[in-house]
């Protein structure tokens, strides 16, 4: 099953199939509370399910080819990781009116450009940190915008990721003039920089800056990686993999409590 219902209703959908069965891959985010995210594990492992959540940036050449260099160590110890989501606003780039009604809605969709745009940064930044929790969120949200379509829901949201030895920064925003899906990683001995989907700078102290060429990644979309893992030629890891997106869900909300204060997380 493949779900575009609002993120509030995603608990119930994969509740639906976990007690038919049914391998379940929904639209980013995971959920829009921990509680719900909660519901959604449990039911996949009573069911038995995979449950695959897709984000765009996934199926990027430059994402893959970032993690895979990153991981391998090929810049050293990661130390900062800078994440960049967003586009003018969802009625400004003209989304489809029942998109939009639940996009705004700070119950279906759990919050504003923070639920929509800071899951991209938070999905890489724990993939890039090797699936490891953060120990602090820091969060500012805010409300830029005017117009009275956005007043229930934040339009503006920054959060900082404390790591043993790193930090990660993520902005979100639906007040970007273009619209944007690049983050970089820096390392102790060097730098990547995933500026679209087909472009990766790699630099290093004493070279210059250069382009890399790109693989084509393992999976290029979503469906061949959802039919792969129903007919059992794959298993959800990464970016889609229920364990990295509770941690994403856990990050947005401590930072939906955060409002510019450190909330730390609980150690398991």
């Amino acid at each position: 099953v493949a779900v575009f219902t609002s993120t509030f209703d995603h608990p119930a959908v994969v509740e639906q199939c976990a007690r038919r069965g049914l391998p379940v891959m929904m639209e980013k985010p995971l959920a829009v509370s921990l509680e719900h995210a909660r519901r959604i594990e449990r039911a996949a492992r009573e069911g038995g399910i995979p449950v695959i959540v897709n984000y765009e940036t996934t199926w990027y050449p430059s994402t893959s080819a970032a993690t895979t260099l990153a991981l391998e160590g090929r810049i050293g110890t990661v130390r900062r990781i800078v994440a960049r989501h967003g586009h003018r606003g969802p009625k400004e780039i003209g989304v489809q009116p029942a998109f939009l009604a639940w996009l705004l809605d700070p119950v279906l969709n759990g919050g504003g450009a923070l639920t929509d745009f800071g899951c991209y940064g938070a999905n890489l930044i724990t993939v890039l940190m090797g699936g490891e929790r953060p120990l602090s969120v820091t969060a500012v949200t805010q409300q830029l915008k005017t117009d009275p379509a956005y007043a229930r829901v934040d339009d503006e949201a920054t959060l900082v990721l404390a790591y043993r030895g790193a930090v990660g920064i993520v902005q979100a925003s639906w007040n970007w003039p273009i619209s944007r899906k690049d983050f970089d990683v820096y390392g102790s001995e060097g730098y990547l920089l995933a500026e679209s989907a087909d472009r990766l700078l790699m630099g290093a102290p004493g070279e210059p800056e250069r382009p890399l060429p790109l693989p084509a990644p393992p999976y290029a979309d979503p469906i061949t990686y959802l039919t792969d893992v129903v007919r059992g030629r794959a298993k959800p890891e990464g970016a889609s993999s229920l364990e990295v997106n509770l941690i994403v869900t856990e990050i947005l909300d401590a930072a939906r409590r955060s409002a510019g204060r450190t909330v730390p997380l609980s150690a398991e």
